[in-house]
C-alpha cells in the first residue's frame, strides 16, 4: 500500500492542497495519496487515532483546529511552540510531532513579492491559527507596529501587541499593510469582505492569505484603489512544500516551488 497523507479541517470544499501535494510527490518520485479529511472539533482525538493505526505519514492542519489539535500531540517542535499553533503533524510510529510551516510559507510569500515589514505599521485581520504564524514571522522581521483586530478583543493579548475591534479599526489614520487571516471571502462565499474600501483605502499593501478565490472582493477593491495586492496561493504551495520536506526528509527547490505556484495560478493543473 503506498503511502498516504491528508488534510483535516472542518470544511474543506475550498482546498486545492490534493493537487499541490500530488504534484509534489510526483517532482520527488514518490507515491502517495493525499485525502481530505473534514470533521468535527469533538471527534479531533479519535480521528488522529484512527489515523494512526492506518498508517498515515502526515496530516496538514486548516481552520479551525490549528490550536485545538495541539493538545492531542506527543511532541511539539519549538518553532510551533513558539508561534503557538500547529498545522503540519508527522507520524513516527506511535507519536504525533507537531510542526508548523505556516511560517515559512508566508516569509517566503513576502520575500518573492517583495514585501518589507521592516519599519512599518502592520494590521493583522483575525487571531485564528494561521494569524499567530503570520505575527511571529511580523515581530522576528522588525515592524515598527502590529495591531490584532478581531471580533472580540477581549480574549486576544498574542505577543503584547494591541487587539482592537473592527469599529476600532476606523479609527486607524494610517497603515503600511494591511493581512487578511480570517475565512471572509473564501469560496464559496466570495461576495464577503473583512473590511470596507474606506479601511483598504488608508494602506499600501494587501495581503489575502485566501486563495480560493485568487482574487477575492478583498483584493479586487485594494486592486482599484491602488494597493500593492498578494493572495495566499505561494503561501500555500510553499507551506506544502516545507510539509513533504518533514515527512520526506528531503529539501524541494525554490525553483518547483515557483513551478507549481505559477502552474495553479495559470489554471494549468486546476
Amino acid at each position: 500500500m503506498s503511502d498516504f497523507y491528508g488534510l483535516i479541517g472542518k470544511t474543506l470544499v475550498h482546498s486545492f492542497s490534493p493537487v499541490i501535494h500530488h504534484l509534489i510527490l510526483d517532482v520527488m518520485g514518490k507515491s502517495g495519496e493525499y485525502n481530505l479529511f473534514e470533521i468535527e472539533g469533538k471527534d479531533l482525538g479519535k480521528s488522529l487515532e484512527s489515523l494512526r493505526i492506518l498508517g498515515c505519514r502526515g496530516i496538514n492542519v486548516t481552520i479551525p483546529y490549528k490550536v485545538e489539535i495541539m493538545k492531542y500531540l506527543n511532541e511539539i517542535s519549538k518553532e510551533a511552540k513558539d508561534i503557538g499553533a500547529v498545522n503540519t503533524i508527522e507520524f513516527i510510529d506511535d507519536e504525533l510531532i507537531g510542526h508548523n510551516t505556516d511560517y515559512y510559507g508566508f516569509g517566503l510569500t513576502l520575500k518573492r513579492y517583495d514585501i518589507e515589514l521592516f519599519n512599518k505599521t502592520v494590521i493583522l485581520l483575525g487571531t485564528g491559527g494561521v494569524s499567530k504564524a503570520v505575527a511571529r514571522y511580523i515581530l522576528d522581521n522588525g515592524a515598527r507596529d502590529m495591531v490584532y483586530v478581531s471580533r472580540d478583543p477581549h480574549k486576544f493579548h498574542e505577543y503584547g501587541f494591541k487587539v482592537i475591534s473592527y469599529d476600532g479599526l476606523r479609527k486607524i489614520k494610517k497603515g503600511d499593510i494591511i493581512i487578511n487571516c480570517t475565512p471572509c471571502g473564501m469560496y464559496p462565499d466570495i461576495n464577503d469582505c473583512p473590511v470596507d474600501r474606506k479601511i483598504l483605502s488608508k494602506f499600501n499593501t494587501a495581503v489575502d492569505l485566501i486563495y480560493n478565490p485568487q482574487s477575492t472582493l478583498f483584493l479586487k477593491l485594494s486592486d482599484e484603489l491602488g494597493l500593492n495586492t498578494v493572495n495566499g496561493l505561494y503561501m500555500l504551495v510553499a507551506q506544502a512544500a516545507a510539509s513533504q520536506r518533514i515527512w520526506q526528509g528531503r529539501e524541494i527547490p525554490l525553483k518547483i516551488i515557483d513551478k507549481i505556484y505559477n502552474d495553479l495560478r495559470q489554471g494549468k493543473k486546476i
